[in-house]
This record gives C-alpha cells, sequence and structure tokens, in this order.
C-alpha cells in the first residue's frame, strides 16, 4: 500500500470514532458544569451554618475560576504535546473527587479549598477536549460540533441549579456535592476509550509534527521553550487575540448570572429556597439548548459565504441581548423578567458554538489545545474569576438588585470587541492548517 493510500486509510479509521468520541466528550461535559454550578444552587443554605457574607459565596466561584485559570496554560502544553485522553481522564477523576470532598466542608477555608482543586480537574479537561473535537471534525462541521459540545453549558448548569436545589431541598447541601461529584468518578473511565489522532489531521496535514518549519521547532524544542513561543505567536495572533478579549467580557456576564441568580431571585423577586434555582435552572436549559445548535448551526451556514461569520454572529446577537438582559434585571413585573431573560439567554447563547469554532479556525492545528488554554486563562483571569465577587462585594456595599446591573454593560462590550476581531479576521489571513 503506497503512503498516500495509508494516510486516507489513517484519516478515515478516526473519523469512524469521530461520533461516539463527540458523544462521550459532551456527556462528560455535562457533568463538569453540573459540578461547577451546584455550589451556585445551595448559596443562601451555606450562608447561615457556615456565617458567610455575599464576597465568602462569590469567592467560592472565583477561587475555583483562578486555580482553573491559572493551570490551563500547563494542561494545554501538555495536551499538544501528550495523550490526550488519558490527561482528560486525569481531569474528570480530579474534579468529581474534589466536588465530593466539597461535601465534608466545616468551614470557610475548607469549602474554598476544595473548590479551589475543581478548578485543576476541569482545567484538564476543558483545554483539551476541544483540540480533541477538533481532530475529529472536518472545518465545515466545527460550529455545530462545538455546539453540541458546548451545549453542556446550559444542561449542566442547570442541573446543577436543579439537582443541587432539590437535594439541598430534601437532604441538605452536603448530600448535593456528593450527588454532583460521585457519577464523574466512574465516568473518567469513558474517557479511556477515546482515541487520539494525529494532530491536523482533518485540515489536510496528517503528521504535522513533521511537516514544516513550524512543526520542526516545535517538536524538537523543550517543552518550557515550545510553549512560551507558542503562546508568543498566539498572542501576536490579532484576530485569536480580540476574539479572546470578547469572549473574556462576556464569560464576565454569564459567569455573574450563573452565580447570582438563584439569590437575586430569592431576594429580590421573593422565590422560595430551591424554587430560585429550578425555576433559573429550567431558563437555562431551554433557552442554552435552543440557542447553542441554532448558534451552531447559523455559523456553518454563514460560513459558506464569509470567514467571518462566527465572528460577525457573535458580535450582532450579543449586542441585541443587552437590552433584554437589562430589562430582566430591572423590571419589577414577573411576565415582564421571564420574556426578558429568556429572550436575553438565547441571543447570548447563540455565541457558543461559532466563538469556539473561530478560536480553534484561528490558530495552527498543532497550536490548538494552547490555543483553548491561552483563552481559558484570559477569558477568566478578565471575566468570571472576578465577576461573582465583584458582585457579591457591590452587593455588600448597596444591594444585590443594583450590583447585578454591572451584567448588562460587559454584554455590550463583548459585542463591540467581537466586532473588531470580525473586522481584524477580514484584514488578516488565518493561520494555515499546515505550515
Amino acid at each position: 500500500m503506497n503512503t498516500l493510500a495509508q494516510k486516507d486509510l489513517e484519516r478515515d479509521s478516526w473519523r469512524f470514532s469521530a461520533g461516539a468520541g463527540l458523544a462521550i466528550l459532551a456527556f462528560i461535559n455535562l457533568f463538569n458544569y453540573l459540578d461547577r454550578y451546584v455550589v451556585s444552587a445551595v448559596f443562601e443554605s451555606l450562608k447561615r451554618p457556615l456565617a458567610l457574607t455575599d464576597t465568602n459565596l462569590g469567592s467560592l466561584i472565583s477561587a475555583f475560576l483562578l486555580v482553573y485559570t491559572l493551570t490551563a496554560p500547563l494542561f494545554g502544553a501538555l495536551g499538544d504535546r501528550r495523550n490526550r485522553p488519558r490527561l482528560i481522564a486525569f481531569g474528570v477523576f480530579f474534579w468529581s473527587l474534589a466536588t465530593a470532598l466539597s461535601g465534608f466542608a466545616g468551614s470557610y477555608l475548607w469549602l474554598l479549598g476544595a473548590r479551589a482543586l475543581v478548578g485543576i480537574g476541569e482545567a484538564a479537561y476543558g483545554t483539551i477536549a476541544p483540540s480533541l473535537l477538533a481532530d475529529y471534525f472536518p472545518e465545515r462541521q466545527r460550529s455545530r460540533i462545538m455546539a453540541i459540545f458546548f451545549c453542556a453549558i446550559p444542561v449542566g448548569s442547570a442541573l446543577g441549579y436543579v439537582v443541587g436545589g432539590l437535594i439541598d431541598a430534601h437532604w441538605g447541601w452536603r448530600a448535593a456535592f456528593f450527588v454532583a461529584g460521585g457519577p464523574g468518578i466512574a465516568l473518567a473511565v469513558l474517557c479511556l476509550w477515546l482515541r487520539d489522532p494525529p494532530r491536523g489531521v482533518q485540515d489536510g496535514a496528517p503528521t504535522p509534527a513533521s511537516d514544516g518549519p513550524l512543526a520542526t521547532r516545535h517538536a524538537r524544542a523543550s517543552l518550557t521553550a515550545a510553549t512560551w513561543a507558542t503562546y508568543r505567536r498566539l498572542f501576536a495572533n490579532l484576530p485569536y487575540r480580540l476574539t479572546i478579549f470578547g469572549y473574556a467580557a462576556y464569560t464576565f456576564a454569564i459567569g455573574g448570572l450563573a452565580a447570582w441568580m438563584p439569590a437575586f431571585l430569592e431576594r429580590v423577586r421573593g422565590y422560595p429556597t430551591g424554587t430560585a434555582a429550578i425555576s433559573f435552572g429550567k431558563i437555562v436549559v431551554i433557552t442554552g439548548l435552543v440557542g447553542t445548535f441554532v448558534g451552531g448551526w447559523l455559523g456553518d451556514y454563514c460560513r459558506r459565504y464569509s470567514r467571518e461569520s462566527f465572528l460577525w454572529l457573535c458580535a450582532i446577537a450579543t449586542l441585541l441581548a443587552a437590552p433584554f438582559v437589562w430589562g430582566a434585571l430591572t423590571t419589577t413585573s414577573t411576565t415582564q423578567y421571564l420574556v426578558y431573560m429568556v429572550i436575553g439567554q438565547l441571543l447570548m447563547f447563540l455565541s457558543t458554538g461559532p466563538v469556539n469554532a473561530a478560536i480553534v479556525n484561528l490558530v495552527s492545528p498543532i497550536e490548538r489545545a494552547s490555543a483553548v488554554a491561552l483563552g481559558v486563562f484570559a477569558i477568566h483571569i478578565l471575566g468570571d474569576v472576578f465577576s461573582p465577587s465583584l458582585i457579591g462585594f457591590v452587593s455588600d456595599a448597596t444591594s444585590l438588585a443594583q450590583a447585578v446591573k454591572i451584567v448588562p454593560v460587559a454584554v455590550v462590550i463583548s459585542g463591540v470587541i467581537w466586532c473588531f476581531a470580525a473586522r481584524a479576521q477580514a484584514r488578516e489571513p488565518v493561520v494555515p492548517a499546515a505550515a
């Protein structure tokens, strides 16, 4: 068999397992977000027995995100050079164990430490899984594939609220952490069934580690030197850089809403404990599924006519969402709140698939895990690492009703930056798939 035929056969073999890989990664990603947001569902129950302020509660989210953000670049570098399924399996096991340990907390510091450890495991998973998917599927399908994978954001987050709220109401907040963390330990075994295709196999570069000067430097340099060189190249990529900055403002807004909406509905809207989390969870899961899938389909459809379509879709949808988010947080009418929140969330979730597809398409195939990792670092360190704590701080100083008004401002900023990112992509060519 000649070399070309061997490469075609190898490429086809990876395609046969792509659907199973997507299913496994998307299913596990659901638990990723369930474990992440179950703590928000039990905020009010944690406050009394552990004597926590709103600033303390917000810091539980921020501590997780800070560790997640700081460890993401390490896992991104490893993900571009080591076996990706094994790294993912480690991450799933570690974050699930840390979630279960949160249920044993007897003090604020114990709970803070356990939530911080969750960030290590989720950093391993969140930075590497998208790069694996990019090597399972061709570019023309990536917006839809990323939409399927990231539909776990609304579904998992909603399940975090619903499961956390129901378990908390019947058996207490400790049981909520045990139920959330337990299944993930077993799910880590599923990751070992994943296949690790050659990087760039879907971009016309079946063996990118041996083709071209960029790949040669990538293979021969030491891990530390190569990592720094990679991150310097990524930061010099203007469309990628602006995309990440817009994503950071978007993440600030999403993170603030995710952390504080159950408490906002209880205090400001008068919802009963548990009901608030479940009510918001229902909105998130419905709008998230519809918005994410519609956004993924629209992104791939528009991509036929313009390579900047992913970013323009993100910009337009986010700018349209801003007034509805503002209305949901300021109206005193329950009916208007529901209408505004549903429309605002639908428009916000349209960006999920396209923005993540844009990130992996704007960089070289052999640097995608690093690109996702650098993006994770930036969007969280500039976004939701401090938005829950900032909202909690402003709430302690004024009121929660005033503090949440920060969110729609961040939504507008994200849309404006994505407009600039789309224009930058139009002026500059993307990094070629194979150097």
